[in-house]
């Protein structure tokens, strides 16, 4: 077996690793934060570690491909009402619609299968 090398493999600690500023397709920004080692995906699709400021509020989206997420800290509102907590692993279907809302902040690890698009 050869070794792995820097190209074949990234490593990064997410309570120490820079997070990189999300920007929605058309410009707009909300202050939060993602960590994504595959650079051959864009930015926010496929696997990453996403960051919410307290106070947070996302865009009303509709999913275009499954998503899944598991809050590894912090709290999430949801907007129908039910409110997510470290632990909980959470799997959107292809269509599905939402928005959602982190009073504290939160750190989420999650998969995306496609770009979202807004119902704003």
């Amino acid at each position: 077996m050869k070794p792995i090398t820097s190209q074949d493999r990234r490593i990064a600690r997410i309570h120490e690793a820079t997070f990189e500023p999300f920007v929605y397709p058309d410009g707009l920004s909300y202050g939060d934060s993602i960590l994504q080692l595959d650079t051959d995906q864009p930015l926010g699709i496929g696997f990453h570690v996403y960051r919410m400021p307290p106070g947070m509020v996302t865009r009303s989206h509709r999913h275009n491909g499954h998503e899944q997420f598991l809050i590894l800290e912090g709290e999430l509102h949801e907007s129908d009402g039910t409110v997510l907590r470290p632990g909980d692993l959470v799997f959107y279907r292809d269509g599905s619609e939402h928005n959602s809302f982190t009073p504290n902040g939160c750190l989420l690890a999650v998969h995306i299968a496609g770009p979202e698009t807004s119902l704003e």
